[in-house]
């Protein structure tokens, strides 16, 4: 059996029972947009490329942040997904190289002497995250001197800051911009504070079906699927 067969017969064995179950994070505008229960963006493109490919029915997960996928890492209820590659969630999951890398920043009140992101991580400042999001990963690891506090989805911790919690809220751009864009009382602030890596990812560290998987990814790069998808 030449490699290309062996990989196109192992993602074939991604599908359970001819369904493709894809974890999908509604709680990243970036890659995902839901209107009217219609999923579009290029994590739903993907998806639907990959169980087309292989002769699967495309089943939608729908988890409103990525805590909730991770969550589920082990419960059986997904078959592939999306997530931001990330050291600690590597050990329960297996992920393909990136298919796209976001920027995430933080939005503060309009009024607030915050400027830059390098300005946040100061004594007396809270800085709200969504629970068990890629930023949220990286914000526990770097903040040395503001305070992190959790608050649900994306969407969620957005409203909570918006009725007034914390200083300042980490997102992603695009979805912060989304939210944020109209709203006169707070600003996104310019800079990164980080670049998050998107990517598909598999259940189990040592998934025997990454590679397969990653090959996928590399193909939709090539040929312009993905940037005609963003």
């Amino acid at each position: 059996m030449t490699a290309d067969r062996q990989l196109q017969t192992a993602l074939t064995e991604i599908a359970s029972g001819g369904v493709l179950r894809v974890a999908i994070n509604t709680g990243n505008r970036a890659l995902v947009q839901s209107e009217g229960g219609q999923l579009s963006g290029v994590s739903p493109a993907l998806a639907r490329r990959l169980a087309g490919e292989i002769g699967a029915r495309f089943e939608p997960v729908v988890c409103s942040g990525a805590g909730r996928v991770f969550a589920d890492v082990d419960a059986g209820v997904w078959d592939v997904g999306f997530l931001a590659i990330d050291a600690l969630r590597a050990e329960k999951a297996s992920f393909t190289a990136p298919y796209l890398t976001i920027e995430a920043t933080y939005a503060v009140r309009a009024a607030s002497e915050l400027m830059d992101v390098a300005e946040v991580d100061r004594a007396g400042v809270d800085v709200l995250t969504a629970a068990g999001s890629a930023y949220d990963m990286y914000l526990t690891d770097a903040l040395r001197h503001a305070t992190l506090s959790r608050h649900g989805t994306p969407f969620e911790s957005f409203q909570a800051f918006k009725d007034g919690r914390c200083d300042a809220i980490a997102g992603v751009r695009a979805s912060l911009t989304d939210f944020f864009g109209d709203d006169p009382n707070v600003r996104i602030l310019p800079g990164a504070l980080t670049a998050v890596h998107q990517a598909m990812v598999l259940p189990g560290p040592e998934n025997p079906h990454r590679d397969a998987l990653d090959d996928f990814v590399a193909r939709a790069i090539a040929d312009g699927f993905v940037a005609a998808h963003l």
